[in-house]
Parts: C-alpha cells; structure tokens; sequence
C-alpha cells in the first residue's frame, strides 16, 4: 500500500541532496514579492480557468542511487471537478487515476488496485498540493509553500519550497515552467515540472500536445471510476 501511495503521489506530479542544476539553483533567489505578485496571480488564473486539460507526457526518472535513469511516456487528464488520470503507455501499460480522497490504479490484464484515502490527513494535504500544482491555486500555493518566480518574455518559472512537514517528506523541492500567451493564445500552460525527492532521486514530467475540451468524453469519465 505504501508503494502504491508513493506511486500514485510523484505522479501526479521535490530539494535534498540531489545535485541542482545552475538553472534550478537561479530561480530560489527570486522570491515572490509585491512587484511579481501580479504576474504570478496572473498565470495562476489562466492555469486555473480549463476545467479539463488534455496532453502528453514524458516522465524520466533519476535514480540516485543505481545512477541510473528511466522513462515513461503516455496521456494525461486533469479534470478540475474530478482529479486526474496518467495513462501510461510505454514502457508497461497502465493507467492511474488520483481523486480527492483515493489512488486507482488498472492494468490491460484487467487487475486493479485502489487505495481509499479518506481519513488520511498526509495523503489529503498531498493531493491538494499535486491538485494546486496542476490548477494553478494560488491560494493554496501561497499557504503551502515558499514560493519563488521569475518570467522572461513569454516564458516563466515557478519554485515552490513546501512548508508543511508531510508534504516535505515527499517533495523537498519543485520546479514548474511553462508559457503564457504563446502564439498569441491568452491561456498559461506548464511545460515541465519538476520534484527532487528526500531520497535524492530527480522526477521531471515534461508535458506536451495541450488541449482544453469543453469537458470529458464517456469513456475518459470512466477511467475516474474506481469501483
């Protein structure tokens, strides 16, 4: 259960003693302050005004300890109302769905797994977090987190420093890059985002082929369906 709590939490979504790269270290030596408040808020509210967010991702990870890397690709959801859904496609098929209250994880053999979450403080603190990451939720960001950011052109980076000690024991630091008004479109989007782990392994999930559908066909509500 722990391994699927881990899983489905870096998912969905991290500063130790894993080696930071020069462009890492710049961005915690801007803190958020009056003058990029509004910027930030900004981005924040147009992350914030999709109720559905469709695309790919590659995720690589960094293995401190075996110096080793792996890779994962596949399709994302993020649904405001219902969580989101990782649908894994290389290199061993599944899909995971992470809600308010619970983890659901299913294979193409047809095995599932579901860890219900309700009562677990730690796991609903976390997920409000992965949730504010995603969504843009400038208030639970700011109450969460020390939070860092810089922009250049159409470009912006956001570092955000947990204060909550559950959520440290997971993600020491993170990083979020993305665009706004990119091609003329008004709407923010993230690009990549990244977790540095207490244990020293590095998670970047770098996102791609964004989409905003007015809502959700039958068959991707159904993959929130955990029952």
């Amino acid at each position: 259960m722990k391994h699927i709590f881990c899983l489905g939490t870096v998912l969905v979504f991290a500063l130790f003693h894993a080696p930071a790269q020069a462009g890492d270290a710049e961005i915690f030596s801007h803190p958020l302050d009056g003058s990029t408040r509004p910027r930030f808020d900004g981005i924040c509210a147009d992350l914030a005004k999709n109720p559905v967010i469709k695309g790919g991702f590659e995720q690589t990870k960094i293995i401190s300890r075996l110096n080793r890397s792996l890779v994962s690709r596949g399709d994302f959801i993020i649904a405001a109302e219902l969580g989101m859904v990782w649908d894994t496609k290389t290199p061993f098929p599944s899909t995971m769905a992470v809600g308010r209250d619970y983890i659901f994880q299913s294979t193409p053999s047809g095995a599932k797994t579901r860890l219900d979450a309700r009562g677990n403080e730690t796991f609903l603190r976390l997920a409000d977090t992965i949730s504010a990451i995603f969504t843009g939720n400038s208030r639970l960001l700011l109450e969460n987190f020390a939070v860092y950011f810089a922009e250049a052109g159409n470009s912006w980076t956001i570092g955000l420093i947990p204060e909550e000690k559950s959520v440290r024991l997971f993600a020491a630091r993170i990083l979020m890059s993305g665009e706004s008004g990119a091609g003329g479109s008004k709407t923010a989007l993230i690009r990549d985002i990244t977790l540095y782990e207490q244990s020293g392994d590095v998670i970047t999930y770098r996102l791609s082929n964004h989409s905003y559908p007015g809502g959700l066909s039958a068959r991707e509500r159904s993959l929130f369906d955990s029952q």
